[in-house]
């Protein structure tokens, strides 16, 4: 007689555990993305978990899923920093977004016209942003506009992976905006997909993304490439 599966259904505690661990990742995330948490920077967990209003074992799993998905390093006896890119990292994000997001635009359905009016307010939203000059604002419409056409593709595992990448980058793309012609060029690009969309010119939507991605791929590598010599901030274990 086989013995019963242990812990085979979740306790209430293990379910509060892990929602609370899904809002600290959802929340982690968002610091790490607007650039509140920077590269390098330590996580401090007694710190985050007052921060937060949670005990340190949701933290705990928050940064051990992190950590999987690249968004924060862990040294065994030192703690946990926010990920730092190096140049070999991010030429490898890059040379994976290239090909998975070209099959997800040749994948997409044609948009009903209500759905690229919708695209085209995420554009206005960027290009608002831009004209204001507020990068953090126009980097998060910036992933809005991109994702609410990705998401319309039927290839969810790739778009969810596309999401991933995007993440990772995302904190290294202020320098790229900070240029007011680079905000402007984004700004023109993101009209041309939409002209694109519209027509359902799925190859040269991709076409529009290659030149697109290419901009910012060439304005953060030669920040990262500036920058690689700076020295790490000290981490210590909590």
């Amino acid at each position: 007689m086989s013995r019963p599966i242990e812990n085979a259904v979740p306790t209430d505690r293990s379910r509060d555990v892990g929602q609370a661990a899904g809002r600290v990742v959802a929340e982690l995330e968002r610091l790490i993305v607007t650039g509140e948490l920077l590269p390098g920077q330590p996580i401090r967990q007694v710190l985050m978990a007052e921060r937060l209003g949670v005990s340190r074992l949701p933290i705990r799993e928050a940064l051990r899923h992190l950590t999987a998905a690249g968004l924060v390093a862990h040294e065994p006896n030192v703690g946990y920093t926010v990920a730092r890119l190096q140049q070999s990292d991010f030429d490898q994000i890059y040379l994976m977004r290239a090909p998975l997001e070209s099959e997800i635009l040749r994948s997409l359905p044609v948009f009903p016209a209500e759905a690229v009016a919708e695209i085209a307010r995420a554009a206005e939203r960027v290009a608002e942003a831009a004209e204001q000059g507020d990068v953090l604002a126009m980097r998060l419409h910036n992933h809005a506009f991109h994702f609410a056409i990705f998401e319309r593709s039927p290839l969810n595992l790739i778009v969810a992976e596309v999401r991933r990448l995007w993440t990772l980058a995302m904190p290294y793309h202020a320098a790229y905006l900070y240029d007011p012609a680079a905000r402007a060029r984004v700004v023109a690009e993101h009209d041309q997909m939409i002209e694109a969309l519209a027509r359902h010119d799925n190859d040269r939507l991709v076409e529009l993304m290659d030149e697109h991605r290419h901009g910012g791929e060439t304005s953060t590598g030669i920040m990262l490439r500036a920058t690689r010599s700076a020295a790490d901030p000290p981490a210590s274990e909590e």
